[in-house]
């Protein structure tokens, strides 16, 4: 959404930076690193920090803060986990931010909105289908992969829409009339791009997307 810092108080962005610190502590202590020591992860890295700094940097919208883009957090996180997704979505926040698209002062609170609050939910939605539903390849593509990736998007649409709701930004209702249905065109688009993706990377190389288990959606089906 790239959020300018003018939309929220002093408070709000004192809140974000202090739960960024929580978070990037929690990432250097329990994130996989060592998995970066393999070429290949350390290159799927990379490659979805600038994808999405380039998909970031590609936007619409008629408001300050009320842009339009891809987001990719459900591909990142599948692919590389939560924790290595947040650090591919903070690069990629750090590369537009480098090119000017929001202010250093408002990376705290985009990251929470833009990179923490997309990623939780991709996580949370698929250990929820793997509690849920049958433990089977074209679950995991159609309803995680794609359907997932849809969902996520929107549902984060809705998430920073309450926030610049509760921050005073906007009104619910201009949100509601002329923001929010965007988000459900959009959701199309990411589900179809990031389901796509998903699907490419389980067939010809599963070793890459991290919650993708052999044992579990191809033996014995």
């Amino acid at each position: 959404m790239n959020l300018p810092a003018a939309l929220f108080s002093t408070a709000w962005h004192v809140f974000a930076l202090v739960l960024v610190v929580l978070v990037i502590y929690q990432i250097l202590l329990r994130a996989p690193w060592q998995r970066l020591k393999t070429p290949t992860q350390l290159n799927l890295l990379l490659g979805f920090a600038v994808g999405l700094t380039l998909a970031w940097s590609m936007r619409a919208g008629v408001k300050p803060g009320l842009s339009l883009h891809l987001l990719g957090a459900m591909a990142a996180t599948l692919t590389l986990g939560p924790r290595l997704a947040l650090v591919a979505l903070g690069l990629a926040l750090t590369g537009i931010t480098l090119n000017g698209a929001i202010e250093w002062q408002a990376w705290p609170i985009n990251f929470v909105l833009m990179a923490l609050v997309p990623v939780v939910l991709a996580e949370w939605m698929r250990k929820l289908v793997e509690r849920r539903l049958p433990a089977h390849f074209f679950v995991f593509i159609f309803v995680v992969g794609f359907a997932g990736s849809a969902l996520t998007i929107m549902l984060q649409g809705l998430f920073a829409s309450l926030a610049l709701v509760v921050a005073g930004a906007y009104p619910l209702d201009f949100l509601l009339s002329d923001y929010l249905p965007y988000f459900l065109l959009l959701g199309f688009s990411e589900g179809w791009l990031s389901g796509a993706l998903i699907t490419v990377m389980v067939i010809y190389r599963p070793e890459w997307v991290a919650a993708f288990d052999d044992r579990r959606y191809l033996m014995n089906k």
